[in-house]
């Protein structure tokens, strides 16, 4: 949100997959304001280290038994 050069591209990229229907996953998400700043864009997904850092399929598996609902959007 800080860099005026990097939302004109989000915004475009955001902006041009909604027009061929298509859900935006935001990659490298780091901070709330950054997620924020997205949000009000409507993107759709997000992941980052905001979130978590990289872990092992096997870990995801294991994430995903305990609560299903981590593999939805908001």
């Amino acid at each position: 949100p800080e860099n005026k050069d990097d939302l004109a591209i989000s915004r475009a990229v955001i902006a041009m997959a909604h027009q061929l229907n298509m859900a935006v996953v935001a990659e490298g998400v780091e901070t709330v304001q950054q997620l924020q700043c997205l949000g009000a864009e409507d993107c759709e997904y997000a992941q980052g280290y905001l979130f978590s850092k990289p872990i092992s399929l096997k870990e995801t598996r294991m994430l995903l038994r305990e609560d299903p609902s981590l593999a939805y959007g908001r």
